[in-house]
């Protein structure tokens, strides 16, 4: 029996070669419905419509085109039962063995600007999504592709087999399929919960990209998947040199991008390790900003991952190449710069245009479930800000606590951030208290810290870190206020000559 293909797809990258070799090489029918068949008809290949295959013409405008019981009755039919041929034979409905399927560009559509909520829904596919689950239920008596990088691999199958393909291929066909629709379905509920500005549950679904050596360490397992079908994020760098990024190299990249992201107009330069940055600063020029950045903490910044937010000039590919560094991001780089980094085989450089283009949730898994929560991208407005102490801040001091304020949003709690001239110079983070943490940052500020400036995540409980803070040589601090015994704080700050402001917002990071 001549064995039946039905193509329907929207994605039509390599189909027609596709097309052509089931029906000269395998002797295919084949039989599609809309663009599709046009296409195949176009290039010369012999190929039946969905509508003169069922005899029901397509209705609603194309919403109903392939939804008839000899199309499914074909795709769902068990060969090894004998009611289901009966049923065929009966009703005249051709076995399908082969069918090709991809969906309507929901997700590309939703992305675009000013896209409208009908616009939106006439791209939920309906009809498809109803054959590829069809086929991937039956996989045991037919094939479903929903990929074009699946379509070499087929007819592979088809050569190697004397024209059969295997049952394992069949299923892990049917696995793809079932993952693509269900992340189908998960960018269409997340988009209509955040249409209804109350979504009740949270859908998340990944392509893998590639697998990684290991995770955190060695004998963890990892994998990086790329959320949606249109690559963003670090899905869409690119890696112009290097050895492959790891899962560390990942992470850090992350928490580097969202630091640099803080800064847009002035050159600025961030270098992390394990999360935190050991160096973050600004500067006239980017060269400046990566030296200032690298001599806050020049034994940290070995190994370190650097971020830019201008695009690498030689002078600063200069020098990045004097020291080890795992990574440099950059929104660009030029050409000599380029040839000069290149000198360092195995360092990664990334370019990724759009710095700030971060995930609007954080999720993390726990035992059972997993928390989400929105990303911390609020916009610092110093105009909210509110000065609790005599003295006033002087508009450059207001702009270096700014500075410091920007950063130390980045740096694990319990966070404190020392700097001067927009450069850190003490950073303590992740501390069981408050007070350690101070310590950390202002012993290694050491004598910098005469005139320097301090931002702290979190409200002062105690007027303790007030006072240590003075005696190290701190002029101003920047706290989110709300304790108890804020008072005691702003008393003494007051006593000691110092500038304090209360944001009235904290950020804590975990």
């Amino acid at each position: 029996m001549v064995r039946l293909a039905l193509l329907s797809t929207s994605d039509k990258t390599g189909l027609i070669d596709f097309a052509r070799s089931l029906v000269e090489e395998f002797k295919f029918d084949l039989i599609s419905s809309g663009g599709t068949a046009s296409a195949l008809k176009t290039a010369g290949l012999p190929v039946t419509k969905v509508s003169d295959y069922t005899g029901f013409p397509e209705i609603l405008g194309g919403r109903v085109k392939t939804l008839h019981p000899r199309i499914h009755g074909g795709i769902l039919a068990r060969r090894d039962l004998p009611q289901d041929i009966v049923d065929l034979e009966t009703h005249q409905i051709r076995p399908i063995d082969l069918v090709v399927v991809n969906l309507y560009p929901f997700e590309q559509t939703i992305a675009k600007e000013n896209v409208t909520l009908p616009e939106a829904i006439e791209q939920i596919d309906i009809g498809g999504p109803a054959m590829i689950r069809a086929s991937a239920k039956n996989f045991a008596h037919l094939t479903v592709l929903c990929n074009p990088a699946q379509y070499d691999a087929y007819l592979q199958q088809l050569r190697d087999s004397q024209g059969e393909v295997s049952l394992e291929f069949r299923q892990a066909c049917a696995y793809e399929a079932f993952c693509h629709t269900a992340a189908y379905d998960a960018a269409i509920a997340s988009y209509l919960g955040n249409q209804s500005g109350q979504p009740t549950q949270f859908t998340l679904s990944g392509f893998p990209l590639q697998s990684l050596r290991y995770g955190e360490n060695p004998h963890q397992n990892a994998a990086w998947y790329q959320t949606g079908t249109t690559q963003s994020g670090w899905s869409a760098a690119t890696k112009l040199q290097g050895k492959e990024l790891s899962y560390n190299n990942l992470v850090d990249l992350e928490a580097a991008r969202r630091i640099i992201a803080e800064f847009t107009d002035t050159p600025a330069a961030t270098i992390i390790k394990h999360t935190n940055p050991c160096g973050t600063a600004e500067g006239n020029s980017l060269l400046e900003a990566y030296q200032k950045a690298f001599n806050a903490d020049s034994v940290s910044a070995f190994g370190g991952i650097v971020a830019l937010n201008k695009p690498i000039d030689a002078p600063t590919a200069k020098e990045l190449s004097k020291t080890f560094l795992e990574c440099i991001v950059a929104p660009g780089c030029e050409t000599q710069a380029q040839e000069i980094l290149a000198k360092k085989s195995n360092l990664r450089v990334l370019i990724l245009p759009d710095l700030s283009g971060g995930p609007k949730e954080t999720v993390k898994v726990i035992a059972g479930g997993f928390l989400v929560q929105a990303s911390d991208d609020v916009v610092e407005d110093t105009s909210k800000w509110q000065v609790v102490t005599e003295k006033q801040p002087t508009p450059e001091q207001l702009a270096e606590l700014l500075f410091a304020w920007k950063v130390c949003k980045h740096v694990k709690s319990n966070a404190i951030v020392v700097t001067r001239d927009r450069t850190t110079i003490g950073v303590g983070a992740g501390q069981m208290n408050r007070v350690g943490s101070a310590k950390i940052a202002l012993e290694q500020a050491g004598e910098k810290a005469q005139g320097a400036f301090l931002a702290s995540d979190g409200f002062f409980p105690f007027d303790d870190s007030v006072r240590t803070a003075a005696a190290a040589g701190i002029i101003a601090l920047v706290q989110p206020g709300g304790s108890m015994r804020d008072q005691d704080s702003i008393k003494a700050a007051n006593e000691l000559g110092l500038v304090m402001i209360f944001t009235e917002i904290r950020h804590f990071l975990h």
